[in-house]
């Protein structure tokens, strides 16, 4: 996909950003990709993965209708969400995260705007026998960022935005993408979780 960064942003409105890997799985695990439990799974390998990366400074909060993600503890609280949405066919399955609120959210973009991280069934790009191919991306629609502010700053706000906090989303976001090769199918057949946070933090 085209890099935003160099592409260039608005310094007004929503932003979009969008990135895809091809992932090759094995046929009778690939079957048991699209269902919800498993969605959610990869979702929490997800959330378990920049937690590791950012050394265990950036933490997922799970309450009963609402997922956080908080720099050190629930008391500063990066992104709010709303519970996730799943959908899952035959051919493809995806859960989103609407967007709520936080601190890296811009007063008007509350309520809008979602991340969302979608498998799809892709068989024209299968060149392994006994194994399926199928397409992971990660997107964020509709999202206002606070830090690129408003009005005369707005510019040099958005400059701000695009080579820190959107910069850091690609770079997190390419290395879960890798990571995806070596989460275990033992894993995911047995619906164990892989380090995500349980609690509140």
């Amino acid at each position: 996909m085209p890099d935003p960064v160099r592409q260039g942003l608005a310094t007004s409105g929503p932003i979009g950003c969008s990135q895809s890997a091809l992932v090759t799985v094995e046929d009778d695990l690939f079957e048991q990709l699209w269902t919800p439990s498993t969605l959610e799974l990869l979702a929490r390998a997800y959330w378990s993965f920049i937690r590791r990366r950012s050394f265990g400074l950036i933490r997922m909060g799970y309450g009963p209708n609402s997922r956080s993600v908080n720099l050190v503890s629930k008391r500063i609280p990066l992104l709010r969400f709303h519970e996730p949405e799943f959908e899952s066919g035959a051919d493809h399955g995806w859960v989103k995260w609407p967007i709520d609120r936080g601190l890296l959210v811009a007063t008007e973009g509350q309520g809008h705007g979602y991340l969302k991280i979608e498998a799809r069934r892709d068989p024209e790009r299968s060149t392994r026998p006994g194994y399926q191919a199928m397409t992971v991306t990660s997107e964020v629609v509709n999202f206002y960022p606070w830090l690129r502010g408003s009005g005369w700053f707005a510019r040099l706000g958005t400059w701000l935005y695009s080579q820190t906090q959107l910069r850091i989303h690609l770079w997190v976001t390419r290395g879960y993408m890798r990571s995806l090769a070596d989460l275990p199918a033992s894993v995911i057949r047995q619906g164990a979780d892989p380090g995500a946070d349980t609690g509140e933090n």
